[in-house]
């Protein structure tokens, strides 16, 4: 059967860096094809080449059985190809409809491909992601989830029937997940094809029909979903086995109330919620960034991983060094009465870069010159670095991988043996039963306990229509 979309030999390099080396990989109409790696393995890079944002050094892409010169995105979206980034690419101050007449390209209503074959299934997919949006809210008001729809929508606007989509799932709540595979399976069943971008292999084993690897820049494993296992594609992807968790640590003084919530010294504490439940303010109001409510405190110093590292905590022109500094101008390691010894601070983000295993090519290079995965890394590394009383995370592991996301756990793990309280979010469900001592749900503004014996189907009813545990 002919490809959907091909690419065949394609490397790429970025300096010494070789990002891509002879890579072939390709999708077929009917199909969800994943893409799965570590951060830095090079899969957004090859999907960046068959979007044409990045021309590559050597090979070809193909689309329909075709050679197609994709030297950029208008190409790509004129042959039916829509991507969507790990990062948004929407317009904060634009309003949903005016982002995606700007991404359709054309006055008009956003479409002009003809459908595929099974047009009710992108219908279907168009509303499912419509549901719940404002056409005239700007997009910078959306919550986080809204977001990463509007970024569905966009790629969808001018009638793609070939998806990219890089870790479309990463903001999204266990029954928005289940919903969008759904509809992404549907989708393929209709004759498009979709590449799905992952570091869930849970979502990767729930819908995909083949399953590539990368690592390092070549492709490790390739194989139908039916006849690989969780643990062989989880060991591609790293090289090796996964070290288990740390054993949870003894807890002491309580150092984050809020309400019922209490998280003591030596804490790892977990918070599930359905995203607008009032989370995003929750962890906040604790990290002192906006108002505190009667009776809760937090002790400090409080660390704040915010849940966009792109637009909250980290500035993408600035250095790894700069950005370690920003915030922390006085920090005795680096600070000279009132001056900064740059050098000292580079030294740090050395050691830094070292121990939490950042790809940069060293500590003077732009945060936007490395891939999301170590952005995170770089963020977390700061944080870490502040010796904090408090650590209070939002989505901490967004874009990280499946290793990474192991190593964040331990690492925060690590500061909460040395008597740090951690209270976190995220988005995934099974995240936050994995890595919590204890697990809070917040519906609807209420905390409430759950139960160290409760199941996870226990939990996501809590979560949705509050049921006690």
């Amino acid at each position: 059967m002919t490809a959907a979309l091909a690419l065949h030999g394609v490397s790429k390099a970025f300096g010494t860096n070789r990002a891509l080396n002879d890579v072939s990989f390709a999708v077929g109409r009917g199909e969800v094809h994943a893409l799965v790696g570590e951060n830095g393995a090079g899969k957004s890079t090859l999907m960046r080449v068959a979007f044409g944002l990045i021309p590559p050094d050597a090979g070809e892409v193909t689309i329909d059985g075709n050679a197609a010169r994709v030297e950029s995105p208008r190409v790509a979206r004129a042959a039916g190809v829509g991507m969507v980034h790990q990062h948004f690419t929407s317009i904060g101050s634009f309003t949903v409809e005016e982002n995606l007449w700007l991404a359709a390209g054309r006055v008009g209503h956003p479409s002009g491909r003809p459908p595929i074959s099974n047009a009710t299934a992108v219908d279907e997919l168009r509303a499912a992601l419509w549901r719940g949006l404002d056409r005239t809210a700007a997009a910078e008001t959306l919550p986080v989830s809204a977001k990463q729809r509007l970024e569905l929508l966009q790629a969808l606007a001018t009638g793609a029937d070939i998806l990219l989509l890089d870790e479309p799932t990463a903001l999204l709540a266990p029954a928005e997940i289940e919903a969008l595979l759904a509809l992404l399976r549907s989708f393929a069943r209709g004759g498009g094809a979709v590449v799905l971008i992952s570091h869930k292999l849970s979502d990767v084993f729930a819908v995909a029909d083949r399953i590539t690897v990368l690592r390092r820049g070549r492709v490790v494993l390739e194989g139908r979903r039916s006849e690989l296992t969780s643990p062989e594609v989880a060991a591609a992807m790293v090289g090796g086995e996964i070290e288990p968790p740390p054993a949870p640590a003894a807890t002491g003084a309580v150092r984050i109330e809020a309400g019922p919530l209490r998280v003591q010294a030596g804490e790892v504490v977990g918070i599930a919620a359905i995203e607008g439940n009032g989370q995003r303010s929750l962890l906040r109001a604790l990290a002192g960034l906006e108002p505190m409510a009667s009776g809760w405190r937090s002790e400090a110093p409080v660390a704040f991983l915010p849940g966009d590292r792109t637009t909250e905590g980290l500035i993408a022109g600035f250095s790894l060094t700069e950005n370690l500094v920003l915030g922390h101008d006085r920090d005795a390691r680096w600070t000279r009465g009132p001056w900064i010894d740059w050098g000292e601070a580079e030294r740090w983000m050395g050691v830094l870069i070292d121990r939490f295993e950042i790809k940069a090519g060293s500590p003077r290079v732009p945060v936007s010159s490395l891939s999301g995965g170590n952005q995170q890394k770089v963020l977390f590394a700061k944080i870490a670095a502040s010796s904090p009383a408090v650590v209070i995370a939002e989505n901490p592991t967004r874009g990280l991988d499946f290793k990474a996301t192991v190593e964040l756990h331990h690492e925060l793990r690590r500061l909460a043996s040395t008597g740090v309280a951690v209270l976190f979010h995220s988005p995934d469900l099974d995240e936050v039963l994995s890595h919590s001592d204890r697990v809070v749900v917040l519906r609807g503004g209420e905390l409430l306990p759950v139960r160290s014996t409760a199941t996870r189907a226990e939990v996501g009813t809590m979560m949705a229509a509050g049921v006690g545990g």
